[in-house]
């Protein structure tokens, strides 16, 4: 039983840590605010709620769990909430988000904005 619970717990931490570090890449390497924003999130919001999991299944019933799991909760609802305050900013300061192609979708799929003429 305790390989079991350590197995599950580095599996947590490591995928944890997988999407910090892809996270951390997205950040650098997408093109614009908007994508940037989003794999920012992504890193708050799974890499470091999974990475807290494991540490608490790995302390077992203790203070130390209480005290991840009130931080897992922390960053639970204030990850979110804080990438859509940073989103509203942009959007109300005049960052808009890149089109796509110039192309619209329908329920025909794309097509070119000169169709509707």
């Amino acid at each position: 039983m305790d390989i079991l619970l350590n197995l599950l717990c580095w599996a947590l931490m490591l995928s944890g840590s997988f999407f910090v570090i892809v996270g951390a890449f997205g950040t650098y390497r997408f093109p614009d605010f908007w994508s940037r924003l989003h794999a920012a999130s992504i890193t708050d919001s799974a890499g470091v709620i999974l990475l807290l999991i494991g540490m608490g299944v790995y302390s077992g019933l203790t203070l130390i769990t209480f005290k991840l799991l009130v931080i897992g909760l922390f960053m639970f609802i204030t990850g979110p909430t804080s990438t859509h305050a940073i989103a509203n900013a942009a959007l109300v300061s005049g960052l808009r988000p890149p089109k796509l192609n110039n192309k619209t979708l329908d329920d025909d799929g794309p097509r070119k904005p000169s169709d509707t003429l």
